[in-house]
């Protein structure tokens, strides 16, 4: 349920006041009376207040004046002039000053309610437009019909309808946020906001002020009033990324907003109602992220309603070719079919993420229409190479097999094979070569030792850290 909108209405006589607070109460909203513009400056520093139906004639601060100071606070409501027939003039100037519109007195309760749903609308419209905009410059189609992805869309289909609470846990550049945007797009909330925060990116100390809002003068710095990501997915989807990055003591807070659907902006004791659906992700085990100290394991419960797990690109390989396509098409260019089969040799450790990069260097030195394998990066055609090496089993091995050798001993016969090729492709770079071969230098460093493969000189080099 979406909340009761809190409407501030001030004006000097008892009687108009009590007109507008039946008025208010009559057509849905929750009156919040003053009897001047300071009253009411001093109400709205408090948060909490949707909209501002203001006198303009009123003693000790006006109309004019408390739109003034709104406006020189920062203090971002919308407000609606109530003036008389000759005052027009001066409820244009009020408009200038910020107010969304003016209604002449006397008025009837349609009138009034029109003139509320307007400001509203408007308000709205102006906060969806700064998210949309970003939303517009963001690729949002989830591309591929490997089976882990029609796995991930059946997923995503059966998820979408509910308002459960869900986990999105994958490697880095799976595409989780696609995922969340995905899930609110098919949902009954996809007319309103969907707000991001990732929580990585956010310096802890400022975090909370990010998520939740603040009252001016709740920190050294908070010179205005503002909302929280929370009061501005109300009523849309909220989507915390690397959730396990959130400190400690702050999840508490998220925990509690979660399970009573209530915020309150720091600096202030007042709570808002916020209507929610909330989508978490992480690139960690969320299990030993609780096992290391880096997620509550209330909250994890909490978020774990519904469960997705991105699959690697490593394990949709197939996929890669139609991904390239929807990357290369609107610079108009296309992918000739061995670079598409070179680039699903590779393991991909950068996921999506690194694929949609490597395209984008190809493209740019391609200088023609058709990217080719000799516009990928030297790492991936040296792996490709060094995949269709070992694809076969190398006649060394053939050969020890025919001589009845061990297992032990053919395993080191492949393993050297393996090792001089992946050295001879990368120019005798071990970091490179440890790479191709998927093991850690370190690893490698030992094997060349074992097997006696390097020089004297590199054989008295000690094995790195």
């Amino acid at each position: 349920m979406t909340k009761l909108k809190n409407i501030l209405a001030l004006d000097d006589e008892p009687s108009m006041r009590r007109l507008l607070e039946i008025s208010l109460k009559q057509a849905g909203y929750q009156p919040v009376l003053a009897e001047n513009g300071r009253e009411a400056l001093d109400i709205l520093r408090q948060g909490g207040i949707d909209l501002v139906i203001s006198d303009l004639h009123m003693p000790v601060m006006d109309g004019l004046k408390l739109l003034a100071t709104m406006q020189q606070e920062g203090i971002d409501v919308p407000s609606i002039i109530v003036t008389a027939q000759g005052e027009i003039s001066t409820a244009i100037e009020a408009m200038k000053l910020g107010a969304s519109d003016y209604i002449l007195r006397p008025f009837d309760l349609s009138t009034l309610e029109i003139a509320i749903e307007r400001a509203l609308s408007l308000s709205r419209l102006k906060l969806e437009n700064r998210y949309l905009r970003a939303e517009a410059s963001q690729d949002t189609q989830l591309i591929g019909q490997s089976p882990a992805m029609q796995k991930l869309q059946q997923a995503i289909r059966q998820v979408a309808p509910e308002k459960a609470t869900t986990l999105i846990a994958g490697e880095t550049g799976t595409g989780k946020e696609l995922v969340a945007q995905a899930i609110h797009q098919l949902s009954p909330r996809k007319d309103a906001l969907f707000v991001a925060v990732n929580c990585a990116a956010i310096p802890g100390d400022m975090l909370e002020s990010e998520l939740f809002g603040h009252e001016r003068g709740a920190f050294t710095g908070a010179v205005k009033n503002r909302i929280g990501k929370f009061e501005m997915a109300d009523g849309g989807t909220l989507f915390l990324d690397e959730v396990t990055e959130m400190p400690i003591g702050l999840q508490a807070k998220l925990l509690r907003a979660l399970q009573q659907g209530v915020i309150e902006r720091l600096g202030s004791n007042r709570s808002l109602p916020v209507d929610i659906r909330v989508v978490a992700a992480t690139n960690r085990d969320p299990l030993q992220a609780i096992a290391d100290g880096k997620l509550r394991e209330d909250l994890y419960y909490r978020l774990n309603v519904f469960r997705i797990d991105l699959p690697p690109l490593r394990e949709r390989k197939s996929d890669i070719p139609a991904l390239a396509t929807h990357f290369l098409k609107p610079r108009g260019l296309s992918l000739d079919d061995a670079a598409a089969q070179t680039l699903q040799t590779y393991t991909w450790p950068g996921n999506i993420r690194e694929l949609q990069n490597i395209l984008e260097r190809a493209a740019i030195i391609c200088g023609g229409d058709t990217i080719s394998t000799e516009h990928l990066p030297t790492d991936i055609t040296q792996h490709a190479t060094l995949a269709t090496t070992t694809t076969a089993v190398p006649e060394a091995m053939t050969l020890a097999t025919q001589a009845n050798m061990s297992l032990p001993i053919a395993t080191e016969t492949l393993e050297k094979d393996m090792i001089r090729t992946a050295l001879q492709q990368t120019k005798g770079n071990k970091s490179k070569a440890a790479r191709l071969l998927d093991i850690s230098e370190r690893s490698l460093w030992y094997k060349l030792s074992r097997y006696k493969l390097e020089d004297n000189n590199d054989q008295e080099s000690p094995l790195p850290d």
